[in-house]
């Protein structure tokens, strides 16, 4: 299983939220770009990236992902990609990735489009779940039955899903175990990314266990709770 640490970004700064709440922002750097290089020194093979503002705005900030480019690291980004135009954009600019919740969401033959336009290995889907209803919009609107959106797309044409537990996530309480066995029960195709709820070594193990192809970490890695290598020797 890959670990992908994890960047967010909101006013040009590196934070993390609770729960995908932004009134609870902790801080843990000015330089989005300097964290990404770190990330690259301690071995990471990918990054995860969020324009928090992006995500918001639904506008894609191709000047950030252009800066990140330079660290010498693949990463996937997502925040304000909604549009086949903008996912071609944001590879064109540096990522690896596109990540793309909103359109997963209300508007799947956008799914359709970016994955015509830059390949099914650039695109993420993304599945952001809070009470059984998959999120778009940041996080902020009302959302669709979580289970209809992974039915569906396990029939278009992405190869790869992020799945995060919204209640899980920056909380480092453990990931949503549950959630990801019904996602891969409903779009078994697909490889699964899970994000949310990391807090420890143990919960990596068990997510390698439940056959993800890779686990997002946020906090946990900014609080200390283990180091990038120790999180990469426990699921080696």
């Amino acid at each position: 299983m890959e670990i992908l640490p994890a960047i967010d970004v909101l006013d040009g700064r590196v934070v993390r939220l609770s729960q995908g709440n932004f009134r609870g922002v902790t801080l843990y750097g000015n330089d989005p770009a300097a964290q990404m290089r770190a990330w690259a020194v301690a071995g990471a093979r990918m990054v995860h990236v969020v324009d928090l503002d992006g995500a918001r705005s639904g506008i894609c900030d191709a000047a950030l992902i252009a800066s990140l480019a330079h660290a010498g690291v693949p990463f996937q980004f997502g925040g304000g990609i909604r549009t086949a135009a903008a996912a071609a954009g944001a590879v064109a600019s540096g990522a690896g990735r596109v990540v793309m919740g909103t359109a997963a969401v209300w508007d799947p033959a956008v799914i359709d489009e970016a994955v015509a336009a830059v390949g099914s290995e650039a695109v993420v889907a993304a599945l952001d779940v809070r009470d059984g209803r998959a999120k778009g919009g940041g996080w902020l609107d009302d959302g669709r039955p979580a289970d209809e959106i992974a039915g569906r797309l396990a029939d278009q044409g992405v190869v790869r899903m992020m799945v995060t537990g919204i209640e899980r996530d920056g909380l480092m309480g453990g990931p949503d175990l549950t959630l990801l066995e019904r996602v891969r029960r409903l779009a078994p195709a697909l490889a699964v990314v899970a994000s949310g709820g990391v807090g420890s070594l143990e919960d990596l193990e068990a997510l390698a266990a439940a056959g993800v192809e890779a686990a997002v970490v946020g906090r946990a890695l900014y609080e200390g709770r283990f180091t990038l290598a120790d999180a990469m020797a426990a699921v080696a």
